[in-house]
């Protein structure tokens, strides 16, 4: 019986596709951070390319080639001491195969490598998202900041708020005192403490090395700075110290 024509291109095309040289990537992009790149080993097909993000918090690094053929290849030229701003890139595409090593001039374990295939890539399509940045920019929430209450006698403040994020809060006191017709502030000293997420209750406006009360009508300017130094919105807290 002869054999059908068709199922004999069927199969002449699968073996073609089964024995066919596989592309070996595609554009990348890699995020630089926590002393890594998020992709050591990248592949790639001819003409392709990478992209480098500086995502942060570390952004003192550089991508520079060490390998014979990715010598040339670098972030920053005539720059001894690299420092990117969060969210900076550096593209490279490669027009020859062969596997690409790659460093960080300042820290040597900061590396990759980039292996390009013989086969002609796709330069255009970008398949990965632009990686996040991770640094942190959103300040601490602090809510419901209140005295217990409005006066007391020296050593007997207490402050009340709530915190999205641990933060160092700190108070700065101004004494309020009137000269004339004008009011007039008279900056007296701050003080500052480690506060943890949730409610805290901490003595307020006591005697120490930067603050010593006194009797008077004072004015004290209260704000959280989280880890990341970001500093959430200024609290004015009217008081007074009895004698």
């Amino acid at each position: 019986m002869p054999r059908c024509p068709h199922r004999a291109v069927a199969a002449a095309v699968a073996a073609a596709l089964i024995w066919a040289p596989t592309a070996l990537g595609a554009n990348q992009r890699v995020a630089i951070s926590d002393y890594r790149w998020s992709e050591p080993e990248l592949q790639l097909d001819l003409g392709e390319h990478v992209t480098w993000y500086w995502t942060g918090p570390d952004t003192m690094h550089s991508v520079t080639g060490v390998s014979p053929n990715a010598r040339g290849i670098e972030s920053d030229p005539d720059v001894s001491m690299p420092n990117h701003p969060v969210g900076d890139s550096f593209q490279v595409s490669f027009d020859e195969p062969g596997l690409y090593s790659f460093h960080c001039r300042l820290h040597s374990s900061v590396r990759g490598t980039v292996e390009v295939s013989p086969d002609p890539g796709d330069p255009i399509t970008e398949p990965d998202p632009i990686p996040p940045n991770r640094v942190d920019a959103t300040p601490p929430l602090m809510t419901e900041v209140r005295l217990a209450g409005p006066s007391f006698r020296r050593g007997r403040g207490r402050l009340h708020f709530a915190l999205g994020e641990r933060a160092t809060v700190n108070a700065e006191y101004w004494r309020l005192r009137r000269r004339g017709a004008r009011p007039r502030r008279d900056y007296r000293g701050w003080q500052e403490w480690s506060a943890h997420i949730g409610y805290n209750d901490l003595r307020f406006a006591t005697r120490g090395p930067r603050f010593n009360p006194r009797p008077g009508r004072y004015v004290a300017i209260v704000d959280a700075t989280d880890a990341s130094s970001n500093t959430g919105r200024a609290h004015r807290l009217h008081f007074s110290i009895l004698p």
